[in-house]
């Protein structure tokens, strides 16, 4: 008898057990019983909430859903503008889930599943949103209104997942790399080019300026040799001057002046030989006795 008990005492401990579930916060959490979803009363899918909740044991599932918002970032994908040209585009989506029961039936409530249906969508949304437009007009101001066509589109479609787009977000663009390298050697080209021109620019405007600046010289050496001669000239004069009027006021003593002055400039060097006779001219005040020549 006892043993009785406590075998039935167990299975109601198991289904009390197996008739609890708890939803965590963050999450929300349908039932599934014999392969439908549960609905109320009125039709509408129960969606359980975070806290503590029953379900019948043995024949309910409970499918637990991540109901925060989700980021899905891949690699970068190709899309072609209006012009024929390839971009290398990389984006990310933001995305949540609205309608349980669909995301489920529509997905299994597998993340992946979902993530890679929504793609594709939302590539389908980027790639007519690029294909209408040229370049120019995608990396310039018309990119917010790229990605909010291109979200519109994807929302549209993305319904029937159960699922909701946040925000699609254009992270970055660029050109292929055969591309990229085809414009990059012309760039650099065309750099070059004009490196070259602007190096030729500034040569001739260097002889230009050297040209200007040898005239100035020229120019100005030529003033200073010309007030150099008519200063030295203008000292000439006043020497020749000042000469004549101590001549003209003590012929002897001048005289005696330039001889003392010839004396000491020919006999400055040791080396210096002169052979002349004694009663020269040279010598007049060196024989002059009694301070008379």
């Amino acid at each position: 008898m006892k043993n009785l008990l406590a075998v039935v005492l167990v299975i109601l401990l198991a289904i009390g057990y197996g008739s609890i579930f708890v939803v965590k916060e963050g999450t929300r959490s349908i039932v599934v019983r014999f392969g439908k979803v549960l609905q109320d009363n009125e039709g509408v899918t129960q969606v359980n909430a975070p806290g503590l909740h029953f379900k019948m044991p043995f024949f309910d599932q409970v499918k637990v859903l991540d109901a925060r918002i989700q980021t899905l970032d891949e690699q970068p994908d190709r899309f072609v503008t209006i012009e024929k040209e390839d971009l290398i585009v990389d984006s990310y989506v933001k995305w949540k889930v609205q309608d349980f029961e669909r995301y489920y039936l529509s997905t299994g409530g597998d993340r992946f599943q979902a993530e890679s249906l929504l793609k594709q969508k939302v590539n389908n949304g980027l790639r007519s949103e690029f294909g209408s437009r040229t370049i120019k007009q995608i990396v310039s101001g018309e990119r917010s209104e790229l990605m909010d066509e291109a979200m519109e589109q994807a929302s549209g479609s993305s319904d029937e997942l159960g699922i909701e787009i946040v925000d699609v977000r254009v992270k970055q663009i660029n050109l292929p790399t055969e591309i990229s390298e085809s414009i990059f050697n012309r760039m650099r080209s065309e750099r070059a080019a004009a490196a070259r021109e602007y190096r030729s620019e500034g040569r001739e405007q260097g002889e230009i300026i050297r040209a200007n600046i040898d005239a100035k010289v020229t120019i100005m050496l030529a003033d200073a040799e010309r007030n150099a001669r008519q200063l030295r000239g203008e000292g000439d004069a006043q020497s020749a001057q000042i000469y004549a009027e101590a001549f003209s006021k003590d012929t002897e003593f001048y005289s005696f002046l330039r001889s003392m002055d010839a004396y000491k400039n020919s006999f400055n060097s040791k080396q210096d030989v002169l052979i002349l006779e004694p009663d020269s001219d040279f010598f007049r005040y060196l024989n002059a006795q009694g301070g008379k020549k």
